[in-house]
């Protein structure tokens, strides 16, 4: 740990933060209280030291690296109650906006050239401001209108400034505090750094802008904004404009007047979609990044942050997403443990009970009671009670899919998403399903062919001539061998100890009989000091087979 006078000032805000939190009843009362009676509702009236509100406050005013903490951490159930990862969901990073001489100065840095150049207008005053970027609209020379996100200037020194103190403080942390490995506090800060290197880079959000586009292009009512790359960089990012105000400032007289449920429709296919066959998702669709345009569509903004799902996983998502829409909670408690990571301590009966009752009462909910998406909430802190492992995609599906409630609930609150999960996903599957029917993947498969076909006559003659001189081996490992060995030695050595013991008893009985001047206790005394050693051996001996070997078995 550094002693330079910046870097104590951090590591004492860091660490007064945490001394504020880490004992009080928020902590504490998480993975234990909040999780009573097989989860079922929360005591509304529950009190803890801080309110949510005061926690949004504290990492507000430790900064935007922070806030990003807090961000990050209401997709991480498993660490704060239902209210608190609320609040935090919905934690905006509004800051005071940077003068515009200074975003003028970055925009021709990067840019190479002078902004009235650049476009032909360019409004000073932006239309939002965050910890990272501001966006200003603007117009290209060609007449289009576009949006342009600019990077606060020192904002990367800072935040990797930032990552570096947390990085030394966790890792010590995870090092001398059992709490701090049971919240795997490391993960948790790994998966912020990840992100936020990310966010800082422009060119990853432009790519992710492309990449969305282009995956989800067969649906009309969706828009992504396309980026302008010749007016892009690492700390510029320019993209078409998208009209539209927030999903949340929906009147609900244009609610009554609308029928959305088409449209709730096809934005639901379109995340089963990015999960399930791309395995790129918009990680982060919370109201304030989906905008609806006047002319009724939905727009996706802020692909900073972006979800990856590898085939394997893709494959259990779709298991997983089918067995929640179907109310059977024994096969999603199934497939979970399957994805799991468990150890002696994991209690997978408790937690397949558990599953069941959870998925069994939320049957028949309607969008606007939020289901599908916390139901994946009380599961990862299910796991986190009965000591098994989720994979951290669960939380990201969880946060994904409690995010699209909230949006569906807005636009059509009577909407069945479980019902529409089950008529979506066999369509996307058999998109999937086709869609690797490929020709690079067959001749892939091709090439696998001809390596075995080219390899069989050699290993068949290989086995028959190992056949044939008698030279054949088969190893199998079933039996810890060294156990099995150890475990005859220590009974081998105990009856050699037995029997000395009684050989030494039977002495000491025969030399009973010899006179001898030297007496213990009015007896030979040679005879006396064999049978004590006899006596004391054969109580030590006693006391490890009756005790050290009952614990032993209790162990196994």
């Amino acid at each position: 740990m550094s002693h330079k006078p910046d870097k104590i000032k951090r590591y004492y805000k860091f660490i007064h933060f945490m001394l504020k939190y880490w004992n009080s009843d928020l902590f504490r009362q998480t993975t234990s209280a909040a999780i009573d009676e097989e989860l079922a509702e929360e005591n509304e009236d529950e009190q803890f030291d801080q309110t949510p509100e005061e926690l949004v406050e504290d990492l507000k005013n430790m900064g935007p690296t922070y806030i990003k903490l807090g961000q990050l951490l209401s997709t991480r159930p498993d660490l704060l109650p239902d209210e608190y990862l609320d609040a935090l969901a919905n934690l905006q990073d509004n800051v005071s906006p940077v003068p515009f001489e200074d975003v003028k100065k970055i925009i021709e840095e990067e840019l190479g050239t002078r902004i009235s150049k650049a476009f032909n207008a360019f409004e000073e005053k932006p239309i939002a401001s965050a910890s990272i970027g501001q966006v200003h609209r603007a117009e290209l020379l060609s007449g289009r209108p576009v949006a342009v996100k600019v990077q606060r200037p020192g904002i990367r020194k800072q935040f990797m400034e930032d990552l570096e103190t947390l990085d030394e403080l966790t890792q010590l942390a995870v090092k001398h505090l059992e709490k701090a490995k049971t919240y795997a506090i490391d993960e948790v800060f790994a998966e912020l750094r990840r992100i936020l290197i990310n966010e800082l880079d422009y060119h990853k959000e432009a790519q992710n802008l492309k990449t969305l586009k282009e995956n989800l292009q067969d649906y009309e009512h969706l828009i992504i904004p396309a980026p302008v790359d010749d007016y892009s960089s690492s700390r510029v990012l320019t993209m078409e404009f998208v009209s539209g105000k927030k999903i949340t400032s929906l009147s609900p007289l244009r609610q009554l007047e609308n029928d959305f449920s088409g449209l709730v429709e096809e934005l639901v296919e379109a995340y089963l979609q990015q999960i399930i066959n791309d395995g790129f998702a918009h990680a982060d669709p919370h109201p304030g990044n989906i905008k609806f345009t006047d002319d009724d569509r939905i727009a996706l903004i802020d692909l900073g942050m972006v979800a990856r799902f590898g085939p394997k996983l893709q494959e259990n998502l779709i298991e997983l997403l089918l067995a929640i829409s179907r109310s059977n909670g024994e096969k999603t408690a199934h497939i979970l443990l399957k994805m799991s990571e468990m150890d002696e301590d994991s209690q997978p009966k408790e937690f397949t009970k558990t599953v069941s009752d959870v998925i069994m009462e939320s049957e028949n909910s309607r969008a606007k009671d939020l289901q599908t998406g916390r139901i994946l909430i009380q599961l990862n802190r299910l796991a986190l009670n009965t000591h098994i492992k989720l994979p951290v995609e669960i939380n990201i599906l969880g946060k994904i899919l409690l995010n699209l409630d909230q949006i569906v609930a807005m636009l059509d609150p009577e909407f069945d998403l479980r019902a529409a999960i089950q008529r979506n996903v066999h369509d996307i599957m058999r998109k999937k399903m086709i869609s690797e029917l490929k020709p690079e993947n067959f001749f892939s498969t091709v090439i696998e062919s001809k390596h075995f076909l080219e390899k069989m006559p050699e290993r068949m003659n290989r086995i028959s001539e190992n056949l044939a001189n008698n030279e054949m081996k088969i190893k199998i490992d079933a039996i810890d061998e060294k156990r099995v060995t150890d475990g005859f030695q220590k009974v081998a050595n105990r009856i050699t100890l037995g029997l000395i013991i009684a050989a030494m008893i039977i002495g000491a009985s025969m030399l009973m009989q010899i006179p001898s001047d030297f007496t213990i206790f009015g007896y030979p005394g040679l005879a006396m000091l064999f049978f004590i050693l006899a006596a004391v051996g054969a109580i030590v001996l006693s006391y490890v087979i009756v005790f050290r070997d009952e614990n032993l078995n209790n162990k196994n």
